[in-house]
């Protein structure tokens, strides 16, 4: 017999299924593979193996992680806020190391590398330190009224709608009850004043004519 089947199985590393009564064994299955609790515990297990060892038992780190997302739930963050608080100081002491081996080196690459490395450190401690801030003290949205005030006409954009605003006067020109002057027409005289009305030609004695004029 083999070594691999005397070797009893790491029964840390076996993950439980519970099926509901509402649920086939796929769907339960599913539900796992998509659960937030178990994506978390398969990174966190595959990249802290080199810190805590590899006999953490994997339900039990769900557990935990469940525990801490009941707690954000509830209105408690206390976790989320030691956790942006401890990044941040990791973060910086990335930069810290990267800076001072920079210092150490005599060419101008291998300066520039390290010296970005810790910059990008320094950059994502700042925005950490960020997060932290805005969820301990959420900003407040501020809804400020829009007035449009001006002389004559206005293209006023509020929202979706738009509309054309302008001064009275010329809405009484837009008036339909008015008519406009036609300046392209000829009307008739009027007889306004009957006393300046053209008279008829009046007979008259026609001039005599001096001696001498011949006639045409």
């Amino acid at each position: 017999m083999s070594k691999a089947s005397d070797k009893a199985p790491d029964k840390t590393k076996v993950l439980e299924v519970a099926k509901q009564p509402d649920q086939t064994q796929a769907q339960a299955v599913a539900w796992v593979a998509v659960n937030p609790e178990t994506n978390a515990a398969f990174v966190i297990d595959a990249f802290q193996s080199n810190t805590v060892g590899n006999d953490v038992n994997f339900t039990a780190l769900i557990e935990a992680l469940r525990k801490s997302t009941d707690q954000s739930k509830g209105g408690d963050l206390s976790h989320l806020e030691a956790m942006l608080i401890s990044q941040a100081t990791a973060l910086q002491a990335i930069f810290t190391s990267f800076a001072r081996r920079a210092t150490n080196q005599q060419y101008q690459q291998h300066l520039e590398s390290f010296m970005g490395m810790a910059l990008k450190a320094q950059a994502q401690s700042r925005a950490t330190i960020s997060a932290l801030v805005d969820l301990k003290y959420p900003r407040q949205a501020t809804f400020v009224k829009q007035a449009n005030i001006a002389n004559g006409p206005q293209q006023v954009n509020n929202g979706s709608r738009e509309k054309e605003i302008q001064p009275p006067q010329n809405k009484l020109l837009e008036d339909t009850s008015h008519e406009r002057l036609d300046t392209g027409t000829t009307t008739a005289p009027a007889r306004g004043h009957p006393t300046l009305e053209t008279v008829e030609p009046i007979n008259r004695p026609q001039k005599p004519r001096r001696q001498g004029q011949s006639g045409a």
